[in-house]
Formats: structure tokens, sequence, C-alpha cells
């Protein structure tokens, strides 16, 4: 399974990005996808996730009611519709693909399959 994120950019406070993820080779091996970033210096942590097909997504409280993860199996691809960016939201975005079915935020270690990183930097 090889994913490719795409969509990070530099933008103002309060301002919209959204991410892309392409996932090919083998999705029928595929449980969830989820989002993740890591800021300078701190760990990779989880933002959001979502069962590959069907089912509803999961996302950290600091950014609930602002970003949305959704995706298109048709497309292979997984979004992260990400509204109100604040200059905290700054980081390194992953997307990855975890071979279980999971409900819930779904911690790094579970998932197999990674993306290269995509940049997003919030100016205030």
């Amino acid at each position: 399974v090889q994913l490719q994120a795409s969509g990070g950019g530099l933008v103002q406070a309060g301002g919209s990005l959204r991410l892309s993820c392409a996932v090919s080779g083998g999705t029928f091996r595929i449980g969830t996808v989820g989002w993740f970033r890591q800021a300078p210096g701190k760990e990779r942590d989880p933002v959001a996730s979502v069962p590959w097909r069907g089912g509803i997504g999961h996302y950290v409280d600091s950014v609930k009611d602002r970003f949305t993860i959704s995706r298109d199996n048709a497309k292979n691809t997984v979004y992260l519709q990400m509204n109100s960016l604040q200059p905290e939201d700054t980081a390194v975005y992953y997307c990855a693909a975890d071979p279980q079915r999971r409900v819930g935020v779904t911690p790094s270690s579970a998932f197999d399959y990674w993306g290269q990183g995509t940049q997003v930097t919030v100016s205030s």
C-alpha cells in the first residue's frame, strides 16, 4: 500500500486548507485511514481517522468542529478539510493506513502504511 499526501502550504490564521492523500496498491488491505501531524520537537500525534469503507470520522478534541476527514473510495483518496486554522496547527501532516477497521481516534503505532508528510504553516 502506498500513500501520497499533498495540499499543504502557508495560510493565515482563520484560513482553510484541504489535504489529499492518494492511496494505491492493495487497498483491500486497508481497514482504517488517518491523518497525523508532527510539530518541530514534538511527537507525531493523531488528528483524525475514519474507516476505509463506511463509518464516520473521529477527531481529537483540538480539531473538532474545525477539521473534517472524508474519503472517496472511487478515487482511492482521503481528504482532510481544515478550517479556522490557527498557528498551533502548524506541523507536518501525514496520512496513514491501518489494516484493522477501528472506531475512534487511533494512535500512530497501529498504522502500518505511511505517506510522506506535507507541511502546513499557519501564520498569525
